[in-house]
């Protein structure tokens, strides 16, 4: 029977590619199988396998699949069915999706090799004198890559050699493949199994008792640490076993040389425990409130499959959240518990651990591309050593593991806008797409903030999720005392140090008196926020982006944080030639030079992007934050989410206003967030602790609905303003960004696209207009916004916009311009 494949390949096109199974794989080649596949005239892809059946492409002859690359499929069905249902969804192509979904590690990288032609004749004569040289290198190694042959010939720029020596039918090239996951393996030895007989033991022992007193200690902590109750011989780690005996590696050498031993390379998990906390043997308890919350939300779970459970900050969560786990996995169900960074994930890690040992699994970008597919193949079942993890911890990428039995999907601060991914494709949320994830495994799913989103509330309020409200903090413990310092006065009373109240400072002495930790917000990084000209006002902005340069005092040079340009401090002005160059703003690293020169006997730590790019960043700042070696820690965003700390008794919000002023509609809803979120890392068990929120507005209706923790009454507020100007939850929104390097071509290939849209859609749709940032990378962007009701069928919406893109992309002049489109745009 001819069979043919349909394969998902992990490039920017839609659908799938059908490909012909050879004979000898119709039995073992099953839908999810990783295979290799050629595209095009030389490359070569791994793709997934999608279909299999019968029907040969329409058009053309179909290639034969290359090779399957795994013994097992590497993707369940419902993994397939979920990056469909998200392509659909949020207009990607399928191949970004899958790109999204699998770790780099199980995409084949092929390397060209260049070899001489067939029959070619060696003539020096006709030969240049760098043709002769990579002939000569060819005819001694037969085939080399590119770029040996540019080390070999002392020259950077071969490709233009090498493609006139092809047409010259001199060399060719091809492509080899190359696995980029490499498994892990060790050496392991065992008894020989023909001398794993008690008499023929005995007897080695006595005769290795008289002369090789080292090779009987090795056989001794062998069947020590094995035993000799199995049928047969188990193996043991050569590292393990010398570790624990007095043996040594020659000793070992010499059993084997013998054959009493035998050792064997075997694939190993690089997935240690590391510093594994001591499992509890005692079950979670939860106070009166907690038993009582716990209970709504299993009836809920008995209503609706998704629940949001609206808590205070430090009203015990994570006790109902591991509650909640230990019930799925009682009942033989995985949990996924999805955190909006990675930062979080160290604090969750080891409280999860104490309960669920080494169950846990953690997935995040931060890990190797080998640990990652370890990961993976341990959530499907395909670890080498069995393992299968029971609870995966992680950010928005752990959704796309090859669950098998989810039972339980967790979603903790619901509300974060990191689980939106941005670029590249699929610009899916996390949090969406893990309530679908959930609702596909008929799992539960619970989202959890003490600020949720006005789009998860405003559901629960309608009844499309349950609702679960924990208005005390765990322990009876106090919401903390807010003070709202005018900055306005402190300034007008020449009270302010520098970017910090009197009352702030006041309160960051007291607190290091009584040895309490301090926690400040500045949501800016870098040292200050530009660079200006005191008399004509000039900044220095980057050369690839429409935006200011922040200066970096650690690197001693102004930085874009879009693209990543640098640049040295000019010591006069582009515009007048003035040397009178002033710092403005003030960003963290600022504002932990400041504390180092206010409170020099502090120990001073700064958290954010730029202090925590490395593997073990988070957890060193958290762990000496927690264990007391840290007395003030400062940072951006980072440092408002889901911390708990016993210690920490004073939290200052140093600008609130650069939030509440920022051009969003949500802009509001998120200082809310940001700044009741800080808050409730202040105080624990039997001390109230203290926030300072320092503002030039402080009657502002957000600062004052922080002020009373007052989370309704912004959410009544900003859903007449949502309402009225036809936001979310009431619309949905998507926004098209098309983008060219030449600015007069965008604008006029955005206003074709806007001319046709309004054609279909009328006045849903809004722009084209340049955004806040119109250049970016040396691209200049237009956006177009269009608008639908809540209540409206999206699926036909979004069937006719495809049409009027498809339409767009045929125009041959506005081919080099760059569509993307952003579903539900945050």
């Amino acid at each position: 029977m001819t069979l043919f494949a349909d394969v998902l390949l992990p490039l920017p096109l839609d659908g799938s590619f059908t490909y012909r199974v050879p004979y000898d794989w119709n039995e073992f080649l099953q839908v999810g199988h990783r295979v290799a596949v050629q595209f095009g005239r030389k490359k070569i892809y791994a793709g997934i396998v999608k279909a299999i059946h019968q029907n040969p492409p329409k058009k053309g002859v179909a290639k034969y699949l290359l090779s399957i690359l795994d013994e097992k499929p590497l993707v369940n069905d419902m993994q397939l069915k979920f990056w469909d249902w998200m392509a659909d969804y949020y207009l990607a192509h399928p191949g970004d999706v899958l790109n999204a979904a699998l770790p780099s590690a199980f995409r084949l990288s092929s390397e060209g090799k260049v070899m001489l032609s067939p029959g070619f004749v060696f003539d020096r004569e006709i030969l240049s004198d760098f043709e002769y040289r990579i002939t000569e290198a060819l005819l001694e190694n037969k085939a080399m890559t590119v770029s040996q042959i540019s080390g070999v010939v002392g020259y950077s720029k071969v490709l233009p050699l090498l493609k006139s020596m092809i047409d010259k039918k001199m060399v060719v090239m091809e492509e080899e493949l190359k696995e980029r996951y490499k498994p892990k393996t060790e050496k392991f030895v065992r008894v020989a199994p023909e001398v794993f007989d008690e008499e023929i033991l005995q007897e080695l022992m006595d005769e290795l008792s008289k002369r090789a007193f080292k090779q009987l200690e090795l056989l001794m902590k062998y069947l020590a640490l094995t035993g000799f109750n199995n049928s047969e011989p188990g193996w043991v780690q050569q590292s393990v076993l010398l570790k624990q005996s007095e043996g040594g590696v020659s000793a070992l050498k010499a059993l084997v040389d013998k054959g009493i031993f035998q050792s064997q390379m075997k694939e190993v998990s690089r997935l240690k425990a590391g510093n594994m906390p001591e499992k509890s043997t005692e079950s979670i308890l939860l106070s009166k409130a907690q038993k009582d919350v716990y209970q709504q939300i299993i009836t809920s779970f008995n209503d609706r499959k998704v629940t949001l459970l609206h808590g205070v900050t430090s009203s015990g969560k994570t006790e109902l959240y591991i509650k909640l786990i230990t019930e799925a996995i009682d009942q033989g169900k995985q949990a996924l518990y999805l955190l909006p960074e990675i930062a979080l994930t160290t604090q969750i890690i080891s409280r999860l651990q104490k309960y669920f040992g080494d169950r846990v699994g953690v997935y995040h970008s931060q890990y190797s591309l080998n640990e990652r597919v370890e990961i993976w193949n341990s959530v499907a079942g395909l670890s080498p050593d069995g393992n299968q993890y029971s609870v995966i911890v992680g950010p928005r990428s752990a959704m796309f593991l090859p669950f098998t039995n989810l039972g339980l999907v967790i979603v903790d601060e619901e509300h974060d806008q990191s689980y939106k991914q941005y670029d590249p494709a699929p610009r899916y949320n996390a949090r969406d797409s893990a309530i679908y994830l959930g609702l596909m495994h008929k799992a539960h799913v619970l989202l959890g903030s003490a600020t949720p989103s006005l789009e998860s509330y405003a559901n629960a309020l309608k009844g499309k999720y349950g609702l679960v409200e924990l208005s005390e903090r765990y322990g009876h413990v106090k919401m903390p005392e807010i003070i709202v310092v005018n900055m306005q006065d402190q300034v007008r009373r020449k009270l302010i140090r520098s970017h910090f109240s009197s009352i702030l400072i006041h309160q960051i002495k007291d607190a290091l008196a009584n040895k309490h930790q301090i926690i400040l917000f500045q949501n800016r990084r870098g040292f200050s926020l530009r660079l200006e000209c005191e008399q004509c006002s000039w900044t220095p902005v980057c050369k690839n982006c429409d935006v200011t340069l922040t200066y970096h005092k650690h690197l001693g040079k102004l930085k874009c944080h879009y693209c990543g340009y640098t640049m040295p401090v000019p010591g006069r002005c582009d515009d007048c030639g003035s040397t009178h160059l002033k710092l403005k703003g003030f960003g963290t690293e600022k504002v932990e030079e400041e504390l180092e020169a206010f409170f020099p006997e502090a120990h001073i730590d700064r958290m954010d992007l730029d202090t925590t790019r490395s593997k073990h960043a988070f957890r060193r700042i958290f762990e000496d934050f927690e264990k007391g070696k840290t007395d003030i820690l400062t940072g951006t965003q980072m440092v408002t989410k889901g911390l708990d700390f016993d210690n920490v008794h004073v939290v200052g919000v140093l600008n609130a206003d650069n939030m509440l002023s920022y051009p969003d509609f949500r802009a509001h809803e998120r200082s809310f967030q940001l700044m009741a979120q800080v808050s409730g890392r202040a105080g624990r068990k039997d001390k109230q602790g203290k926030v300072i929120i320092q503002s030039w507005k402080p009657s502002h209706a957000i600062i004052q609905d922080v002020l009373r923790n007052d989370y309704l009454s912004m959410f009544k507020r900003e859903m007449v303003e949502r309402e009225k100007f036809n936001y979310p939850p009431y619309f949905r929104l998507i926004r098209i960004s098309l983008k060219h390097t030449d600015r007069l071509k965008v604008e006029e290939a955005a206003a074709t696209l806007g001319r046709e849209l309004r054609a279909v859609f009328g006045n849903r749709v809004f722009g084209p207009e340049y955004p806040m940032v119109s250049r970016i990378r040396n691209k200049y962007i237009n956006q177009i916004l269009l608008k639908n009701r809540a209540d409206q069928n999206q699926k036909v919406f979004k069937s006719y916009l495809k049409k009027v893109l498809e339409k767009f992309r045929e125009y041959t002049k506005y081919r080099s311009v760059m569509v993307q489109t952003d579903v539900d745009p945050q």
